[in-house]
Formats: structure tokens, C-alpha cells, sequence
């Protein structure tokens, strides 16, 4: 007779056993050297509270163990401090970690809060031993960003045109209400009240227009300020938070880090600055690439001057869309006499005067010079060049020249620059599908930036 299989079998959980916390760990995992590695940070160096205690009062729990929660935490996907309560006694390897410590939620909580500057420590000082270790070189970083929610929805963020909106439609109802009042004698009391509420609600948006002028960035968030309405993959619109990084290319690290605007136009230089602070490289030969988003005059002149080599895509001139057969490159520059050599071999000279312009924002401005022909009216290839009745204008910024060697160096280095989707994007990757970084869990830009700097360290 054929005996029957059995399943496998496990062992009694009743069974006694004299076993320590440290055999139930493997030697090779990660929570052993996040404990080797907060060990030896010098906490009070970097503003951690309570490193060195008074004789009197209740004794509170080390920086150094809610540091090491933090750490595992967000390498492991438990960001939320509720979370990382629960770990502390269920999880054997937080409970080896923090030697069976079980802090509440709020001292988990209050810790991140009030250290908000000191994870920023923590991972220049990561970066300092990678440095150390020869695993960045900081001779090539490639730079781009990504988003993340905020705790803020989209409902709660406005701007002038959303304010508008919505003061019309309270006008629209007050109107429909005073209709009525007059046709109906039944429900008047009803109505007048329906009325003296509306009429109270142009109040709170008079109040949002006072802030949104005074954050002067046309947008205004009213649960997390600091965050904004930004465009998110497909184009969908949310609040969050654009963070750029900056990743080594020897062996593709995260070495920087920042909360910037809602696009990267204005990103680029200073991004760099924070890597050589990091990196410890300010005055070394170093080389940045980026993409097509950061490419602005004003910001590859600021790269020059920080003695760093740029890379970065270029963007199609405004006039390659208006005027698809004579585009800016079609266009020759002669530096000796400061002057254009149009396509039909017309010299398009300048007067020399430098005429200001803002941007979009108003915030910054740059200067131009304009460079115009003199046979524009006559030309035979006027209809294809320009449909400007006082003909073709050329615009040359007082930044030119640094975009036109960026240009150079990215046409004459294509396999350089084709490095940067791998150097900076697969880590976005981690982050997002991996380790659910989508979304920040506390509210403000320090604050997020921490939770950032937590992340990256723990990466």
C-alpha cells in the first residue's frame, strides 16, 4: 500500500527555544549596516537634540535610535510613523535594531520635525564616504528631476483664474436667488437666507487673492503653502513637489538634492553648486549633463563661471516653429563685424544698442541686440522667412556664445551626451515603483526635502 504524501511541515510554535535576537538576522543584511552606519555619525555635530543628557529629567530615547527607525523605515516602504510603531514590535529586525525600544508614534513623529535640517547632515556626510571610498569622482553628474503629491489636493490650490471662477459663480447664484425672490412668496426666507450666504463667501476668496498676490508666484496652496500645481506624467495636473537630483556617473549614486520651482529652466547652476559642495569639488574639473528642460542661457553662463563643462540639449529657437524654412540656424553669425549673413546672402547688421526683456515670470530679465537687413522688402524668399511687415528681425541675447558652445559640445560628443537616461533615470525608477515614492507625508519644502535626504541616503 502506497503511503500518502505529506505536506511540508513547520515547527511548534510553542516550542521553547534559548535563541538571541542577533542569530535571528543574517549576517549580509542592510539593517546591520544602517546600525554600523548611525553608530558612527557624529550626531551632535549635526544638530541632533539630546545626544548629551542633563542628570535631571525623564530620560528620552537616543538620536540614534530614531534614526535608524527612520533609516530602515524608508528603505523598506514604512514611511508613515504609525507604521514604524507597529514595526517596533512585530518586525524582527527593527526589533533587533533598536535593542526592543518602542517609541510612540508622536516621539517618531516629533523626530523628523525637529531635525528637519540634520537629515540634510546625515547624507553630505553619506556622500562624504562614498567620496572617500572612491565610489563618486564627481568628474561627470547628470542632473534631472521628478515629482511627488503633496499633501495637498488639488481643489485646495488656486490661482487668479480658479479665484475668478469661482466669484462669478457665487454671483451667478446670488442673481438666480434674488430671481426667485421675486416670483415666489412662499420660500422668500428660505431664499434671503440662501443669500446672506453667498454673499458671506466672496470674504474667503477676497482673503485668498490677498495671499496669492502676496506668494507672487500665481499659484497659491492652502493646507501645504510650499507646494505648487505641477504637470505630471500624461499631463496630468496635480499638487506636489518638483525634486531635482543629481547623480555621480561612476557608479550611477545620488549625491544632491533640492526642491526646486515647477519646472527646471532655473535649476541647473544651482544644482551644480549643491554637488560641489557635497562632493567637495568646487574649483575640479567637472562635467554636467542635463536635458532639454534645463537649458537656459542665463544658467550655462552660471556653469561656466562655476568652472563646470555643460552638456545639455538644446532647445529649439522660437523662430524654427514660426518659420519652419529659415530657422535661427540658417542664419550665419560672423563675429568679426558683428553681424548675420541671412539665406539670401544679405548682411543683417545691428545699431548696437542693448534693449532689455523680461521673462515670462517678471522676475528676471536679460538684453538683445537686433540684427535686420536692409533689402528684407524686396527679397525674393520674404514669404517663406517672416510674415513681419518691417521684415526679418534676428534677436541675439548677451548669452549667446554659451549657448552656442553647449550646442557645439553636445553635436560633437553624441555618445557622451546619450549616457544621461542611465546615469539619473532608472534611480526615479527605485524610488517611484519600488519604494512607493510618490507622495511626501509631511507638509512644507524643508520638510519634504527631508524626507528626500532620508530616502537617498537610504538608497
Amino acid at each position: 500500500k502506497q503511503d500518502k504524501m505529506n505536506h511540508i511541515q513547520g515547527t511548534n510554535r510553542h516550542q521553547i527555544k534559548l535563541l538571541s535576537w542577533d542569530q535571528m538576522i543574517p549576517k549580509e543584511s542592510m539593517v546591520r549596516i544602517i546600525d554600523v552606519f548611525v553608530d558612527h555619525l557624529p550626531l551632535d555635530q549635526m544638530g541632533f537634540k539630546k545626544v548629551k543628557l542633563h542628570k535631571e529629567g525623564r530620560p528620552p530615547y537616543h538620536p540614534a535610535v530614531l534614526l535608524k527607525l527612520y533609516l530602515y523605515g524608508y528603505q523598506n516602504g514604512l514611511r508613515s510613523c504609525r507604521k514604524l510603531e507597529k514595526a517596533c514590535t512585530n518586525n524582527i529586525e527593527v526589533i533587533w535594531l533598536l535593542n526592543e525600544r518602542k517609541p510612540h508614534f508622536k516621539t517618531i513623529a516629533n523626530f523628523r520635525k525637529e531635525h528637519v535640517k540634520s537629515f540634510r547632515k546625515v547624507f553630505r556626510h553619506f556622500v562624504n564616504m562614498l567620496r572617500e571610498w572612491e565610489l563618486v569622482d564627481g568628474a561627470t553628474i547628470a542632473i534631472d528631476s521628478f515629482k511627488v503629491r503633496a499633501q495637498n489636493s488639488l481643489k485646495n490650490n488656486h490661482n487668479a483664474r480658479k479665484i475668478k471662477r469661482h466669484l462669478d459663480y457665487i454671483d451667478g447664484k446670488i442673481n438666480d436667488y434674488l430671481e426667485q425672490l421675486e416670483k415666489e412668496d412662499a420660500e422668500q426666507e428660505i431664499l434671503r437666507a440662501k443669500i446672506r450666504i453667498q454673499e458671506e463667501r466672496p470674504k474667503e476668496y477676497e482673503d485668498l487673492k490677498a495671499k496669492l498676490k502676496a506668494s507672487g508666484d500665481g499659484q497659491f496652496s492652502t493646507t501645504d503653502p510650499d507646494s505648487r500645481a505641477v504637470v505630471f506624467q500624461r499631463n496630468s495636473v496635480k499638487v506636489g513637489y518638483n525634486i531635482q537630483a543629481v547623480s555621480d556617473a561612476k557608479n550611477q549614486l545620488l549625491v544632491a538634492a533640492d526642491t526646486g520651482e515647477v519646472n527646471d529652466t532655473k535649476a541647473l547652476a544651482k544644482m551644480v553648486e549643491i554637488a560641489q559642495e557635497n562632493l567637495d569639488a568646487k574649483g575640479v574639473e567637472m562635467d554636467v549633463i542635463a536635458d532639454k528642460g534645463y537649458h537656459s542661457g542665463r544658467e550655462l553662463k552660471a556653469c561656466e563661471e562655476l568652472e563646470v563643462t555643460s552638456y545639455v540639449s538644446p532647445k529649439e529657437s522660437s523662430s524654427s516653429k514660426r518659420n519652419s524654412k529659415f530657422s535661427m540656424d540658417k542664419f550665419e553669425y560672423e563675429e568679426d563685424t558683428d553681424t548675420y549673413v541671412c539665406p539670401a546672402d544679405s548682411t543683417m547688421k545691428t545699431n548696437g544698442n542693448w534693449y532689455h526683456k523680461k521673462l515670462k515670470d517678471g522676475k528676471k530679465s536679460y538684453y538683445v541686440k537686433h540684427y535686420k537687413p536692409k533689402s528684407c522688402q524686396e527679397c525674393k524668399l520674404r514669404e517663406s522667412c517672416t510674415s513681419n511687415k518691417n521684415g526679418r528681425v534676428i534677436e541675439r541675447t548677451e548669452y549667446q556664445e554659451y549657448v552656442n558652445s553647449n550646442k557645439d559640445r553636445v553635436k560633437n560628443n553624441p555618445d557622451y551626451y546619450s549616457q544621461r537616461q542611465q546615469l539619473i533615470e532608472h534611480q526615479f525608477g527605485t524610488l517611484k515603483r519600488h519604494w512607493g515614492f510618490e507622495y511626501v507625508l509631511s507638509k512644507g519644502k524643508e520638510n519634504a526635502l527631508s524626507e528626500v535626504y532620508t530616502l537617498f541616503t537610504a538608497l
